[in-house]
């Protein structure tokens, strides 16, 4: 058997192992001959030159349209929207996948998050008498709906704040880079007033940050404030900011010096550095201007109407 085997394999191993291959499926064929060492007067086949690959793509795109199921010509049929609309609330449980769907809509609109950021804590140098300002402001919040908080005031040492408000907001995102605004305003110095708050809030072409809005006080007064600054990256760590802020009033509010039409106007230029992202002192200097009647209300106070302030300070959040 063994001497069988060996004299097989060098001559007939291929054409015996086909024959036995084909007997077992049943084809009857005879058992191949043993192998000639005659040559073969057929003419050889230039395999080189056969067109392998479109044999190929033939052969497979003759398997895969064979394969593929007829595309329906009908719509589909009325069974086909019988179902549940939730088909899984019968083997999981309706309050269970409830509470999942919930989860799937907070992590896709955005998680609750807490942010917070003073954007103006800063020391002022003027003529006068030295002085100190704050300018903070928050939210909490998902993408969508944010309860926003502000606050902003101003004073010098060793007196009482001569302004000081605090905000509380509700901010609708109207837009990827707008939010409207809508809240309560409170005074807490000089004739305490509050007032109903309505405003936008977002970046403008070129990167100009924006913060308008309108107050309507207990009283009856209407004024408004516009806030624009931009952020100018001299380096990755080093930046300037231009701003500036109009205050705007609709009537003369006698008991607290402000004129009607353009009230009072800021510009200033800050120069920070990001020692990290989340905490930049800066130096800077600002000019305020009081305008029109407002400017008389405060001459006949005994004030400037036009003061210059020289700024040290840091921005910082988290």
């Amino acid at each position: 058997m063994r001497l069988g085997l060996l004299f097989l394999l060098p001559f007939g191993w291929h054409s015996t192992a086909a024959w036995a291959q084909d007997h077992q499926h049943g084809v009857d064929s005879a058992p191949p001959a043993e192998a000639s060492t005659e040559p073969s007067h057929q003419p050889a086949t230039d395999h080189s030159q056969m067109d392998h690959s479109a044999m190929g793509r033939s052969a497979m795109d003759h398997d895969s349209r064979a394969d593929d199921p007829p595309i329906p010509a009908a719509p589909p049929p009325p069974e086909a929207f019988e179902g549940p609309a939730f088909a899984a609330d019968a083997y999981v449980g309706a309050d269970k996948m409830a509470a999942s769907r919930a989860a799937v809509v907070r992590e896709v609109s955005g998680m609750p998050i807490f942010w917070f950021q003073a954007d103006r804590a800063e020391y002022r140098a003027r003529r006068g008498g030295d002085g100190y300002l704050w300018d903070i402001q928050g939210y909490y919040g998902g993408d969508i709906d944010k309860l926003w908080f502000k606050s902003e005031g101003e004073g010098s040492f060793r007196e009482a704040p001569e302004s000081a408000e605090v905000q509380g907001l509700w901010s609708h995102a109207i837009d990827p880079w707008w939010d409207v605004q809508a809240g309560i305003r409170q005074d807490l110095t000089g004739p305490e007033r509050t007032h109903i708050v309505l405003g936008i809030q977002g970046l403008a072409p070129y990167l100009f940050e924006v913060d308008a809005a309108a107050f309507l006080s207990s009283k009856g007064d209407l004024t408004g404030r516009i806030e624009a600054e931009l952020d100018q990256r001299i380096t990755q760590r080093l930046i300037l900011q231009p701003r500036v802020e109009l205050n705007l009033s609709a009537q003369d509010i006698p008991e607290m010096g402000i004129g009607a039409g353009l009230d009072r106007a800021e510009a200033g230029l800050r120069l920070r550095y990001e020692l990290v992202r989340e905490f930049a002192p800066y130096i800077g200097i600002e000019q305020e201007w009081k305008v029109g009647r407002s400017a008389e209300y405060a001459r006949a106070s005994g004030e400037d109407p036009s003061v210059t302030n020289y700024v040290v300070g840091v921005r910082f959040w988290f």
